[in-house]
């Protein structure tokens, strides 16, 4: 679904990747619409007869194309700052579907998501109730909150992306949380709606994420026989993917499993996922600049960097490299690094990878960089950012044109 080989070219859907590069440059980003919307039915299917609602994690790829393919599906969203709400609305997304999520809300973002309508601020700390209770008193509006709240349950995954366990910034402590619930209950300026988790992401294995759905339903238990009746329980997201030989199980065992924690209950279920939408669907198309042998290495300079794929860089990631062009059977390979032109040691996008006869000129493909890619690039050693392209069948569209350097420096002046 999504990419493979046609006629020995590299497609994304029915459109080869060499005619994107014609077309849009590299670096460039490729989506395929087909892919997207598969992974999202797979979460439809799952929870096909429960009353619910998957809220698509806006961080994980926040292309105005991609979130306005979800809302027309009918996604809600889950963001994390005034400029992702701004996006879905641009997008055509629903406010009264999106979940206002992170551990910093500013003042002007908790007015900006009252005003807007939005289905639930969630909270991760005591302060943040009393900024939001004072902000909801001031636009004489009663605030729809619910409280993320952390099982402290290990989700066996990567340091960097585990968020479920008491030493992370995340959430309000789990025995903590019936005396904070409690102390909200008394505020009128609040609406207590929810209860949420979120342990981690690129979860492979379904029994933390089932867990911890136990563990949410059991308190939302003991906060109804305290006169505290929810709306709604939040499982969160996190589930994997596969880059390299993971086996992730597959999203029903997830989804299946947590069902069966909240059997029988009324409230709506919300799953927040990101990068299980979106992560197999995109890929980072790049161009081969340099071959460079080593004593040591041998290298493959390539046009995209770290700046357009900080994941390597940052967690050590693995993304396959595909040739756009397949190699003929039986070509030499020989061990490489895919690096870019950043001026730094950890500009690397694959290391150590078996390539075939690699020439300045071709193209390569960076697989399953749909997700935590372009969200999270930059414009390090002015790098102008990549373009953005969405595939649907035998269409490619354009859906962010690339920067120009002059729009790197628009917005500074030097004085006098």
């Amino acid at each position: 679904m999504g990419f493979a080989y046609r006629n020995g070219v590299l497609c994304a859907e029915e459109v080869p990747l060499d005619d994107i590069a014609r077309r849009f440059g590299t670096p460039c980003y490729v989506y395929s619409r087909a892919a997207i919307e598969s992974a999202y039915r797979e979460y439809e299917s799952a929870l096909r007869g429960r009353d619910s609602l998957v809220c698509y994690s806006v961080k994980a790829n926040s292309n105005l194309a991609v979130l306005a393919l979800l809302a027309r599906l009918g996604a809600g969203f889950d963001i994390v700052s005034g400029g992702e709400l701004a996006r879905v609305l641009a997008a055509g997304g629903d406010a009264r579907k999106t979940l206002f999520s992170g551990v910093g809300k500013t003042e002007a973002e908790i007015e900006l998501a009252l005003q807007e309508n939005v289905l639930c601020l969630n909270l991760e700390s005591e302060s943040e109730l009393s900024r939001v209770a004072a902000v909801a008193r001031r636009l004489r509006r009663r605030a729809p909150v619910a409280f993320r709240v952390n099982p402290d349950i290990d989700a066996r995954t990567h340091p960097y992306i585990s968020t479920g366990l008491r030493e992370t910034k995340f959430g309000i402590a789990y025995d903590e949380a019936e005396r904070i619930y409690a102390a909200a209950a008394r505020l009128p300026e609040v609406e207590l709606v929810g209860i949420g988790c979120h342990i981690g992401s690129q979860m492979t294995s379904a029994a933390p994420f089932v867990d911890a759905a136990g563990r949410i339903a059991a308190l939302a238990d003991r906060l109804a026989r305290a006169g505290t009746a929810l709306k709604h329980i939040d499982i969160g997201g996190g589930i994997g993917i596969r880059y390299r030989d993971e086996t992730p199980e597959p999203i029903g065992a997830f989804l299946d499993g947590a069902l069966g924690m909240l059997a029988g209950r009324s409230e709506t279920l919300i799953v927040d996922p990101g990068r299980s939408i979106v992560g197999n669907a995109g890929v980072l198309l790049g161009r081969v600049e340099y071959v460079k042998p080593g004593t040591a290495r041998n290298f493959v300079v390539v046009d995209a960097a770290m700046n357009d794929l900080p994941r390597p860089a940052l967690y050590g990631a693995w993304h396959e490299v595909r040739a756009v062009r397949e190699p003929e059977s039986g070509a030499r390979t020989a061990v490489y690094d895919v690096v870019g032109p950043v001026c730094e040691s950890a500009d690397f996008l694959a290391k150590e990878r078996s390539l075939s006869a690699p020439r300045e000129g071709d193209l390569l493909a960076l697989m399953s960089a749909g997700a935590y890619g372009m969200a999270m690039s930059s414009n390090y050693n002015s790098r102008p950012r990549a373009a953005e392209v969405l595939v649907d069948g035998a269409s490619a569209h354009l859906v962010r044109s690339r920067e120009t350097v002059e729009q790197l420096f628009a917005l500074e002046r030097i004085p006098g």
